[in-house]
């Protein structure tokens, strides 16, 4: 038997939501990159490369750590019991969330292409942000085949 219509609506909205902050981070930085100053390696380093070991830790961290990994998996438990990512309003909160983060590194990135600081933390928050969504998604497909919790969220196909 398959998975219920609740669950895929559910497992949609979190793929959904971390292709919408991957992609919103994408055009965060290809902002930053035409707007800031500095060069090109300066540029690299801070909006690419310590961000994307940021993004890895937290992936990594999440997803390692037996502890951590029990929290995200009860929390994702929750969220879907609850009805988060199975109705409008659960839909425009997240798209809400997503819309602030995406003017908080767009704002912050054009504070510092006017005289402002680098937007280091903006985009390194962004990216661990984005690495905690990735985490969710790859643990809602292993709570899929938990056998504990596979029966609680089969249903008709």
């Amino acid at each position: 038997m398959g998975v219920s219509v609740s669950w895929r609506l559910f497992r949609r909205m979190q793929y959904s939501a971390f292709a919408a902050g991957a992609l919103i981070y994408a055009a965060a930085a290809t902002y930053g990159w035409s707007v800031l100053p500095w060069t090109p390696k300066y540029k690299l380093v801070w909006m690419l490369l310590y961000p994307g070991a940021w993004f890895l830790a937290t992936l990594v961290i999440l997803l390692a750590t037996p502890s951590l990994r029990g929290l995200m998996k009860a929390h994702i438990w929750i969220s879907f019991r609850t009805g988060f990512g199975q109705s409008v309003i659960s839909v425009l909160a997240v798209t809400l969330v997503l819309g602030v983060a995406a003017a908080f590194i767009y704002s912050d990135t054009t504070d510092a292409a006017h005289g402002g600081r680098f937007p280091t933390s903006a985009f390194t928050a962004y990216a661990a942000g984005v690495g905690v969504l990735l985490a969710q998604a790859v643990l809602v497909r292993r709570i899929e085949r938990d056998p504990a919790l596979r029966s609680r969220i089969e249903g008709p196909a």
